[in-house]
């Protein structure tokens, strides 16, 4: 199975890149199975429905939130209504929406995917990610009740993101970590089968601050003192993920590359598009 994973697409740059490029992108690598995360899409805070309708009628098969899942309040109502909405599984008991779910892919193929919050650095303890995810992958075995599946690990400090994925390593296809918007190089297939990498980075301007316009940030980091709100950058944006093909009879990851593409950053991907 070929599947893409997006990271953070970022404000209205971010959405449009998506939006123009994906189509060209799934039919250029042939993709069977689309994940993008999605939480920093409307205005660079949380995702409208609105938006989250643009995202999947461009082709992606679900989009994953995180700690801004609630940002925009449509969100609360349109994640129980739409099954491809995926809010972290560690969240409140009390939120709306699901943090897991089996997808279809092409040819009927199973996929799990899955989103759990860090708790290192976060600005509010949520649920232990750890046990959380266990209780799923155990209730989803790979080459059993799915094909494939996927780990989008949401959270600040590397070294969670790692724990993680050597947590899940032969058990979950895919584990990729989300939310600092940049894309790490440890890309790579763990010794059990899963590939990983630590940041799938933003889909958004890389002329910025992890996505926003860079006075504000750089007037905080100089002076300590806010002047004005931030505000997404609206540049040309590149789309950065991860490509991973699996197989079907194991689950596992046979290839990974980094993506890359469009915008400022290197280009990157499995084959080059036009």
């Amino acid at each position: 199975m070929k599947i893409l994973f997006l990271g953070d697409v970022m404000g209205r740059a971010g959405r449009t890149a998506v939006v123009e490029e994906l189509p060209k992108l799934r039919a250029a690598w042939a993709l069977d199975f689309v994940v993008v995360n999605g939480e920093n899409a409307s205005n660079g805070a949380g995702l409208t429905a609105k938006h989250a309708q643009a995202l999947l009628g461009a082709g992606a098969d679900v989009l994953t939130l995180g700690d801004h899942a609630f940002d925009q309040k449509d969100m609360m109502q349109f994640c129980e209504a739409e099954p491809r909405i995926i809010r972290p599984l560690n969240y409140s008991k009390a939120a709306p929406g699901k943090g897991a779910r089996v997808f279809e892919a092409t040819r009927g193929r199973k996929v799990l995917v899955t989103q759990v919050l860090g708790q290192v650095f976060m600005k509010r303890a949520f649920d232990d990610p750890f046990s959380a995810v266990e209780t799923v992958l155990k209730a989803h075995p790979l080459a059993g009740a799915v094909q494939a599946s996927l780990v989008d690990v949401h959270c600040e400090a590397t070294s969670e993101k790692m724990a993680m994925g050597h947590y899940c390593d032969g058990r979950a296809s895919v584990v990729v970590g989300t939310h600092t918007h940049v894309p790490t190089s440890d890309t790579m297939i763990l010794s059990g089968g899963t590939a990983f990498q630590s940041d799938a980075g933003m889909c958004g301007d890389y002329n910025s601050v992890i996505g926003m316009q860079k006075d504000e940030p750089l007037r905080r980091f100089i002076t300590g003192m806010p002047k004005a709100r931030f505000e997404p950058a609206k540049g040309e944006a590149t789309l950065s993920g991860l490509y991973v093909e699996t197989d079907d009879r194991t689950g596992k990851a046979t290839r990974v590359e980094p993506v890359r593409h469009g915008g400022r950053l290197a280009q990157h991907g499995p084959s080059p598009v036009d």
